[in-house]
């Protein structure tokens, strides 16, 4: 807006316009001058920096592409929200300078380090490249916390054995934790750690490979989800078609570096071994078998197809790795450390047939002596990858169990049809104590087994008159269906019936039923429909999927769910079943192993109840035989996993031949084996001794033959019906409470 001037001032603007003219031409006249005079300045107020001269009006073309590039180029971000960056000031694809640094600090206070590298003098570190010197290696801090005690030992054992730190040359090891110990955990511990770090400051696997049984594969993937969540991605294959499965194995097998998708695969025996055409094309840096000991068999297939697996680094599984012979452990060793033993032949002969002959209630002094030296001797060797810890040291984290062997006197009707198949086979079965036992001689004993449990599971045998069974059906009530059953034609039924009835309506307590039949699990449905429980059923026709849901929801304390009936073939292994707090076994099976890991469904991590495991056995039948075998076969494990020296030895082997014999005039065919010096006359008059407890050798528990020394109201309840004697004890003594 231009300025209005008052009258008296427009003279003097003129004349000011006239002078700033004058002075104007001047400058310009000076400005000609100047450049004819390089050296002087056109600024009477000021000198230039730098000389003035006048630039082309065209722009560099380099200097105007490096200004672009300037402004386009970002420093890189990570695009992860709420990222803030490590706090070790690493760069992104820049080599860090400097001493090799480990991944996690060796020095924090609960850190669990595996690797110790060589302490250096100030003089050594001058004359060692300190960018080659090994560093610690120290387990992730977020499992570390968590793990206890023997947990962190395990952890260390098994990395110094696949290192091949603990055995020259040998990079396998057996995990022989009992059932509850938490070998999952320690695993998935090993794994991380393996798969991020080594002594040379790079992973020591690209991929690890795990092996379980079918109904285990899912609670590997969610154990390693609940420990690690999104830090590790595994891959579960527990389903699908056969192109699907080789397609995603073809991926995970060509996976190779730092940075693969799905270092774990995991993967079930009957998969691997349908897949092996894929699984053999590659390497894999660490194989773990859980539930080892389905490799007992060195001529089976599953066992061939995992030995040609290209995995040097091997971890066996298994809290029952002796189950039947020294020779089945002998194929478990073989598997993880190749050769450590020699030859299967070379084992027997050397280790095998002494330690046997040793063992035998028959056996002399000098087969005893050198039963021990042998078996000592193989201790020696075999503990270098073998670790072994028992349920005791669980004492200090669950609440008490009470095991308690069950002998249940038979009715009168399975008295009669016992004897009936017992004579009429026992022509054949003596002709079979001298050679191997036929094919109909397995039926037989199978058949009688099921007698044991109820008349109805041989109901349809008699009713078709097959061999053995001539006339039974005349034994039977008039008008016996077997549509509903009837729990007083069976001594176990009798007694299972009260206890259930007893445990309903005096606690809230949940019950796991337990049979190897699924004949018997049909038979416990029809008590559950006439008595009202609500159950829950699982065996080989529940799909995978659906297994770990109907888990979930009956260890939910609200759920409704009553009992638990369980197929210890189809699911005893793995299973948490902590919802519930008792559990029946209904009959023995051959093999302890199967026994003890259906036993510890209830028992486990997590359990907050005292736990009673009732062990029902027919009192004089061939139950109670199979009951001593598996103490055999049990004391044959104490001394050479457990190294237990002082197992007593009850049984010979000759008396497991008389198996169809039924023994009518006793309380415990068991018991009167034993020669018991605690009792007499049936009564204990000695107590056990103060430092036994349910993992002691059975003689050393407390023997009951009256319901006065029991210390379960529930089966003091149970007792009238059909129980002839008992045999009682605890894990551990409760601890007292201080306020």
């Amino acid at each position: 807006m231009r300025r209005s001037l008052a009258p008296s001032q427009r003279g003097q603007d003129i004349q000011k316009r006239k002078s700033d003219g004058e002075f104007d031409q001047k400058r310009r006249k000076n400005a000609v001058d100047e450049e004819a005079k390089p050296g002087q300045f056109s600024s009477p107020y000021r000198k230039p920096l730098t000389d003035i001269i006048n630039s082309s009006l065209c722009l560099d073309a380099s200097s105007h592409e490096a200004f672009i590039k300037k402004i386009l180029s970002k420093p890189f971000k990570v695009p992860i929200p709420n990222y803030k960056g490590s706090s070790l000031n690493r760069a992104l694809g820049v080599r860090r300078q400097g001493v090799r640094q480990p991944l996690h600090d060796p020095y924090e206070d609960g850190a669990l380090v595996l690797f110790t590298p060589q302490e250096l003098s100030a003089h050594e570190q001058l004359k060692v490249d300190l960018e080659k010197h090994p560093v610690h290696v120290v387990v992730d801090p977020l499992l570390s916390k968590v793990l206890r005690p023997h947990q962190r030992e395990g952890v260390k054992f098994m990395y110094d054995c696949v290192t091949g730190q603990q055995i020259e040359d040998n990079y396998g090891c057996i995990m022989a934790d009992e059932m509850g110990l938490g070998k999952t955990l320690q695993c998935i511990t090993l794994m991380w750690t393996l798969l991020r770090q080594s002594p040379d400051c790079c992973p020591l696997i690209d991929k690890a490979i795990v092996v379980s049984p079918s109904s285990l594969v899912k609670n590997w993937y969610n154990e390693i989800s609940k420990w690690l969540g999104q830090k590790l991605n595994a891959l579960a294959i527990d389903s699908g078609s056969k192109e699907e499965i080789d397609r995603n194995l073809v991926h995970f097998m060509r996976q190779q570096g730092r940075r693969t998708p799905s270092p774990i695969l995991i993967i079930s025996y009957e998969t691997f071994r349908l897949h092996i055409g894929v699984l053999h094309k590659g390497n894999v840096g660490l194989v773990i078998c859980d539930e080892g000991h389905r490799l007992k068999n060195s001529e089976n297939q599953t066992y061939q197809a995992l030995c040609g697996l290209n995995a040097k680094r091997r971890i066996l599984l298994s809290g029952t790795p002796i189950q039947n012979d020294l020779l089945e452990y002998f194929s478990l060793i073989h598997f993880v450390n190749r050769g450590m033993l020699g030859t299967a032949q070379e084992f027997k002969r050397k280790f095998e047939l002494p330690i046997l002959r040793g063992r035998d209630a028959d056996a002399t002094d000098g087969d005893h002596k050198k039963g021990q030296e042998k078996l000592q001797e193989l201790v020696g060797i075999v503990n270098k990858c073998i670790i072994r810890r028992t349920q005791a040291l669980l004492t200090r984290y669950l609440p008490v169990k009470i095991e308690q062997v069950v002998c249940c006197n038979l009715t009168p009707l399975q008295k009669t049809l016992y004897q009936l198949f017992v004579q009429s086979k026992a022509v054949e079965c003596q002709l079979a104590a001298n050679q191997k036992v036929s094919a109909s001689s397995l039926s037989f004993i199978t058949q009688l087994k099921k007698l044991c449990n109820h008349p109805d599971l041989i109901y349809d045998k008699c009713l078709s008159n097959e061999a053995g069974f001539e006339g039974a059906l005349d034994y039977f009530p008039p008008g016996h269906n077997n549509r509903l059953v009837k729990p007083e034609y069976s001594g176990k039924f009798l007694v299972l019936d009260c206890l259930l009835a007893m445990i309903k309506a005096t606690t809230d307590d949940k019950v796991v039923l337990v049979s190897n039949y699924t004949q018997t699990l049909d038979l416990f449905e029809k008590l559950c429909r006439q008595r009202g429980y609500i159950f829950v059923r699982l065996d080989g026709t529940m799909t995978i999927k659906k297994r770990a849901k109907v888990v979930e929801n009956f260890n939910n304390p609200c759920s409704p769910e009553f009992i638990f009936m369980l197929s210890s073939k189809a699911g005893g292994c793995g299973l948490n079943l902590i919802g519930a707090n008792r559990l029946v076994m209904f009959d023995p099976d051959w093999n302890p192993a199967n026994d003890e890991q259906a036993m510890a469904r209830c028992w486990r991590d997590g359990q907050k109840k005292e736990c009673y495991i009732y062990r029902l056995i027919a009192t004089g039948t061939i139950e109670e035989k199979i009951f001593q075998r598996q103490a055999h076969k049990k004391a044959l494990s104490s001394c050479v996993v457990d190294n237990e020296e002082d197992v007593e030895r009850h049984f010979s082997l000759g008396d497991l031949k008389e198996l169809f014999k039924l023994n009518e005039d006793t309380k415990s065919d068991t018991h009167d084996k034993f020669k018991c010096r605690r009792c007499v006359n049936n009564i204990q008059v000695k107590p056990p001794p103060p430092d036994s407890d349910c993992n002691s050798d059975l003689s050393q528990w407390c023997h009951s033959a009256d319901k006065k020394g029991l210390v379960d109201i529930i089966l003091k309840g149970a007792w009238d019906p059909g129980i002839s004697f008992v045999f009682h004890h605890r894990s551990h003594e409760k601890q007292k409470e201080t306020v």
